[in-house]
Protein backbone atom coordinates (compact mmCIF):
# COMPACT_ATOMS: atom_id res chain seq x y z
CA UNK A 1 0.00 0.00 0.00
CA UNK A 2 1.29 3.46 -0.91
CA UNK A 3 1.99 5.75 2.04
CA UNK A 4 -0.68 8.50 2.15
CA UNK A 5 1.95 11.24 2.18
CA UNK A 6 3.98 9.89 -0.76
CA UNK A 7 2.12 12.08 -3.22
CA UNK A 8 2.71 15.18 -1.09
CA UNK A 9 6.37 14.24 -0.75
CA UNK A 10 6.65 13.91 -4.52
CA UNK A 11 5.13 17.34 -5.08
CA UNK A 12 7.59 18.85 -2.58
CA UNK A 13 10.46 17.16 -4.41
CA UNK A 14 9.19 18.63 -7.68
CA UNK A 15 9.11 22.08 -6.07
CA UNK A 16 12.65 21.49 -4.84
CA UNK A 17 13.78 20.48 -8.32
CA UNK A 18 12.20 23.60 -9.78
CA UNK A 19 14.10 25.76 -7.28
CA UNK A 20 17.37 24.00 -8.12
CA UNK A 21 16.78 24.54 -11.83
CA UNK A 22 16.06 28.23 -11.27
CA UNK A 23 19.29 28.69 -9.31
CA UNK A 24 21.29 26.76 -11.92
CA UNK A 25 19.82 28.88 -14.72
CA UNK A 26 20.78 32.06 -12.86
CA UNK A 27 24.39 30.92 -12.35
CA UNK A 28 24.72 29.78 -15.97
CA UNK A 29 23.34 33.12 -17.18
CA UNK A 30 25.94 35.01 -15.12
CA UNK A 31 28.86 32.83 -16.20
CA UNK A 32 27.94 32.88 -19.88
CA UNK A 33 27.09 36.59 -20.10
CA UNK A 34 29.06 38.56 -22.74
CA UNK A 35 32.66 38.82 -21.58
CA UNK A 36 32.08 36.21 -18.90
CA UNK A 37 34.36 33.24 -18.24
CA UNK A 38 31.81 30.61 -19.23
CA UNK A 39 31.02 27.44 -17.34
CA UNK A 40 34.37 25.78 -18.02
CA UNK A 41 36.43 28.49 -19.72
CA UNK A 42 40.00 29.30 -18.72
CA UNK A 43 40.73 31.91 -16.08
CA UNK A 44 44.13 33.03 -17.36
CA UNK A 45 45.02 35.34 -20.21
CA UNK A 46 47.12 34.57 -23.29
CA UNK A 47 50.31 35.11 -21.29
CA UNK A 48 49.28 32.73 -18.54
CA UNK A 49 48.42 35.38 -15.94
CA UNK A 50 45.11 35.43 -14.02
CA UNK A 51 42.51 37.40 -15.92
CA UNK A 52 42.13 40.89 -14.50
CA UNK A 53 38.68 41.48 -16.01
CA UNK A 54 36.86 38.94 -13.84
CA UNK A 55 36.52 38.13 -10.16
CA UNK A 56 38.26 34.75 -10.18
CA UNK A 57 37.37 33.69 -6.59
CA UNK A 58 33.73 34.50 -7.29
CA UNK A 59 33.78 32.57 -10.59
CA UNK A 60 35.30 29.53 -8.87
CA UNK A 61 32.68 29.73 -6.13
CA UNK A 62 29.86 29.89 -8.69
CA UNK A 63 31.26 26.93 -10.61
CA UNK A 64 31.51 24.89 -7.41
CA UNK A 65 27.96 25.83 -6.53
CA UNK A 66 26.76 24.84 -10.00
CA UNK A 67 28.40 21.42 -9.63
CA UNK A 68 26.70 20.97 -6.24
CA UNK A 69 23.33 21.97 -7.68
CA UNK A 70 23.68 19.53 -10.55
CA UNK A 71 24.41 16.69 -8.13
CA UNK A 72 21.45 17.68 -5.96
CA UNK A 73 19.24 17.92 -9.07
CA UNK A 74 20.23 14.41 -10.10
CA UNK A 75 19.47 13.02 -6.62
CA UNK A 76 16.10 14.78 -6.43
CA UNK A 77 15.14 13.63 -9.93
CA UNK A 78 15.99 10.02 -9.03
CA UNK A 79 13.78 10.26 -5.93
CA UNK A 80 10.94 11.74 -7.97
CA UNK A 81 11.22 8.96 -10.56
CA UNK A 82 11.10 6.28 -7.86
CA UNK A 83 8.07 7.86 -6.19
CA UNK A 84 6.27 8.22 -9.51
CA UNK A 85 6.91 4.56 -10.28
CA UNK A 86 5.39 3.58 -6.93
CA UNK A 87 2.39 5.87 -7.43
CA UNK A 88 1.93 4.66 -10.99
CA UNK A 89 2.09 1.01 -9.91
CA UNK A 90 -0.43 1.69 -7.17
CA UNK A 91 -2.80 3.30 -9.66
CA UNK A 92 -2.52 0.33 -12.02
CA UNK A 93 -3.29 -2.00 -9.12
CA UNK A 94 -6.37 0.03 -8.20
CA UNK A 95 -7.54 -0.04 -11.81
CA UNK A 96 -7.20 -3.83 -11.90
CA UNK A 97 -9.18 -4.15 -8.68
CA UNK A 98 -11.82 -1.82 -10.06
CA UNK A 99 -12.09 -3.89 -13.23
CA UNK A 100 -12.49 -7.08 -11.21
CA UNK A 101 -15.40 -5.50 -9.37
CA UNK A 102 -17.01 -4.30 -12.59
CA UNK A 103 -19.71 -6.96 -12.65
CA UNK A 104 -20.62 -6.25 -9.02
CA UNK A 105 -20.98 -2.51 -9.57
CA UNK A 106 -23.05 -3.13 -12.70
CA UNK A 107 -25.38 -5.35 -10.72
CA UNK A 108 -25.67 -2.80 -7.95
CA UNK A 109 -26.83 -0.15 -10.41
CA UNK A 110 -29.78 -2.35 -11.37
CA UNK A 111 -31.01 -2.54 -7.78
CA UNK A 112 -30.84 1.20 -7.18
CA UNK A 113 -27.47 1.54 -5.40
CA UNK A 114 -25.69 4.79 -6.21
CA UNK A 115 -22.21 4.78 -7.68
CA UNK A 116 -19.58 7.48 -7.36
CA UNK A 117 -18.47 9.33 -10.46
CA UNK A 118 -14.93 8.38 -11.46
CA UNK A 119 -12.40 10.85 -10.11
CA UNK A 120 -10.28 12.80 -12.54
CA UNK A 121 -6.88 11.18 -12.85
CA UNK A 122 -4.22 12.86 -10.73
CA UNK A 123 -1.40 13.97 -13.10
CA UNK A 124 1.29 13.22 -10.51
CA UNK A 125 0.54 9.50 -10.83
CA UNK A 126 1.25 9.62 -14.57
CA UNK A 127 4.82 9.28 -15.72
CA UNK A 128 6.17 11.87 -18.18
CA UNK A 129 7.70 10.22 -21.23
CA UNK A 130 9.50 13.16 -22.84
CA UNK A 131 10.96 16.57 -22.09
CA UNK A 132 11.29 19.69 -24.22
CA UNK A 133 15.06 20.17 -24.45
CA UNK A 134 15.06 22.60 -27.37
CA UNK A 135 12.54 25.18 -28.51
CA UNK A 136 12.80 27.98 -31.07
CA UNK A 137 11.56 31.49 -30.36
CA UNK A 138 8.51 32.34 -32.45
CA UNK A 139 7.78 28.68 -33.22
CA UNK A 140 4.26 27.24 -32.85
CA UNK A 141 5.39 25.42 -29.70
CA UNK A 142 6.74 28.61 -28.12
CA UNK A 143 3.82 30.80 -29.20
CA UNK A 144 1.29 28.28 -27.87
CA UNK A 145 2.93 28.14 -24.45
CA UNK A 146 5.40 25.26 -24.32
CA UNK A 147 8.62 26.03 -22.48
CA UNK A 148 12.10 24.57 -22.26
CA UNK A 149 12.14 21.81 -19.64
CA UNK A 150 8.42 21.01 -19.83
CA UNK A 151 7.85 17.29 -19.23
CA UNK A 152 5.26 15.69 -21.48
CA UNK A 153 2.75 13.35 -19.85
CA UNK A 154 0.35 13.20 -22.78
CA UNK A 155 0.51 14.65 -26.30
CA UNK A 156 -2.84 14.23 -28.00
CA UNK A 157 -3.32 10.47 -28.15
CA UNK A 158 0.33 9.73 -27.41
CA UNK A 159 1.33 8.54 -23.96
CA UNK A 160 4.14 6.29 -22.77
CA UNK A 161 4.97 3.32 -24.98
CA UNK A 162 7.11 2.27 -27.92
CA UNK A 163 8.14 4.25 -31.02
CA UNK A 164 7.43 7.55 -29.25
CA UNK A 165 9.33 9.81 -31.66
CA UNK A 166 7.51 8.30 -34.61
CA UNK A 167 4.13 8.55 -32.88
CA UNK A 168 4.72 12.17 -31.84
CA UNK A 169 5.59 13.11 -35.41
CA UNK A 170 2.55 11.29 -36.75
CA UNK A 171 0.29 12.98 -34.18
CA UNK A 172 1.57 16.42 -35.17
CA UNK A 173 1.27 15.78 -38.92
CA UNK A 174 -2.22 14.31 -38.68
CA UNK A 175 -3.37 17.32 -36.63
CA UNK A 176 -1.84 20.10 -38.73
CA UNK A 177 -3.82 23.31 -38.15
CA UNK A 178 -5.86 21.58 -35.43
CA UNK A 179 -5.45 21.90 -31.67
CA UNK A 180 -3.82 19.07 -29.71
CA UNK A 181 -4.38 18.74 -25.97
CA UNK A 182 -1.27 18.30 -23.84
CA UNK A 183 -0.76 17.26 -20.23
CA UNK A 184 2.59 18.46 -18.91
CA UNK A 185 4.58 18.92 -15.74
CA UNK A 186 6.31 22.29 -15.43
CA UNK A 187 8.68 22.77 -12.51
CA UNK A 188 6.70 20.26 -10.47
CA UNK A 189 3.23 21.58 -11.32
CA UNK A 190 0.80 19.63 -13.50
CA UNK A 191 -0.70 21.68 -16.32
CA UNK A 192 -2.94 21.26 -19.36
CA UNK A 193 -2.53 23.29 -22.52
CA UNK A 194 -3.21 23.10 -26.25
CA UNK A 195 -0.86 23.45 -29.19
CA UNK A 196 -1.62 23.74 -32.90
CA UNK A 197 0.94 22.18 -35.27
CA UNK A 198 1.26 24.50 -38.27
CA UNK A 199 3.54 25.80 -40.97
CA UNK A 200 5.86 28.62 -39.98
CA UNK A 201 9.15 30.10 -41.19
CA UNK A 202 11.22 27.40 -39.43
CA UNK A 203 11.51 23.63 -39.71
CA UNK A 204 8.75 21.20 -38.85
CA UNK A 205 5.29 21.97 -37.54
CA UNK A 206 6.20 22.64 -33.90
CA UNK A 207 9.70 24.07 -33.70
CA UNK A 208 10.74 22.10 -30.64
CA UNK A 209 12.60 18.91 -29.82
CA UNK A 210 11.43 16.11 -27.55
CA UNK A 211 14.00 14.17 -25.53
CA UNK A 212 12.66 10.79 -24.50
CA UNK A 213 12.88 10.07 -20.78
Amino acid sequence: MVAPDLKAETMKLMDRRGALEAEMDAIIARLTAPGGPGITGGLVDAEGFPRSDIDIPNVLAQRRRLAELRNDHKDVTNKIDKNLEILHSSKLSRNEQSASRGSDTTASSHIGLSQSEPMEEDPVTRLPFAMIDEITDGSPAAVDGLQLGDEIVKFGNVEAGDRLQERLMSEAISNEDHQISLAIIRQGSAMNLTITPRRWHGRGLLGCHFRML
